[in-house]
């Protein structure tokens, strides 16, 4: 036990992103991992959907630990722990989903322990299959590395206007994972058919006001820069420097310098801008 003083240096975000088939999961998770470690090489996706990642290699040289069936919380771990290892500074798992409802993962499992009893009770048999999962959970919540993880989310079809004309849309619903899963999450998305992506959660509060955005590496380099700031880079310490600013070059750079606070300073970059423009022209006025 030791008391020291609170630092967000040393925590390491965690981002779920949920959506229908379709809707760019995996290739948004990889272009988000890439903002947050800024080297490809940093990054590697525990890939369980038959090679799926590997279909995107052009976008960089990331690794891929390939998982097959069955996909029991253990073979999750295990895979964890290479990355780990291997000195991997972002773990995308792709898709966490298998854990709880793929083959061999914890809804198998515990249809497989009810089984096994005289008298099947269902309740009881989730004291062998929870401590699994729970394993699990552990491993993420305690790894070194910042992970994301995708999730598939349960379909269904609504009626939607298209040109004049009510057509089916695909959507996303509640995503398909243990209830709970989202509370050991920093930050979760789920996207639409557009692969655009809705914040549900942001413990940072960068990302829970935005209108629905498309996931680039700039999003998870925001993210990162958030984490990364000390006492030196606060609102307060930024917004005093929007303040000492002379020249639009000048407020520029500085605008440039901190993107993860844009979007909350924002009002103070326009109404310091305003300032310095009502000055060049008072000093115009006064020079003639």
């Amino acid at each position: 036990m030791k008391l020291e003083k609170s630092s967000k240096k040393k925590s390491k975000v965690r981002i779920s992103i949920a959506g229908a088939s379709g809707s760019g999961k995996s290739y948004s998770s990889i272009l988000l991992g890439q903002g947050l470690c800024n080297d490809f090489r940093k990054l590697c996706i525990i890939d369980c959907e038959h090679f799926s990642a590997s279909l995107y290699s052009s976008l960089g040289e990331y690794n891929v630990i390939n998982l097959e069936p069955p996909f029991h919380p253990d073979k999750y771990i295990e895979a964890i722990k290479l990355a780990e290892s291997a000195g991997m500074e972002v773990i995308v798992l792709d898709t966490a989903s298998h854990v709880w409802s793929g083959k061999g993962g914890c809804l198998e499992l515990h249809e497989k322990e009810t089984a096994k009893m005289k008298v099947p009770n269902s309740f009881t048999a989730w004291n062998v299959v929870t401590p699994l999962y729970q394993k699990f959970i552990d491993a993420i919540v305690s790894s070194p590395c910042h992970i994301i993880s995708t999730l598939r989310s349960k379909t269904e079809y609504i009626l939607a206007e298209r040109n004049g004309r009510q057509a089916p849309q695909k959507v996303g619903m509640a995503p398909m994972m243990r209830d709970g899963y989202e509370f050991e999450q920093s930050i979760c998305l789920e996207l639409d058919q557009n692969h655009k992506a809705f914040c549900t959660k942001d413990r940072i509060g960068l990302l829970q006001d935005k209108e629905p955005f498309v996931i680039t590496p700039d999003v998870g380099r925001k993210i990162i820069q958030w984490y990364n700031a000390d006492t030196e880079t606060s609102v307060d310490v930024i917004t005093d420097k929007i303040s000492q600013c002379k020249t639009l070059p000048e407020l520029l750079e500085l605008y440039k310098a901190y993107p993860a606070y844009r979007d909350v300073l924002k009002p103070k970059f326009e109404q310091q801008k305003k300032r310095i423009l009502i000055n060049e022209d008072v000093t115009k006025e006064l020079s003639n």
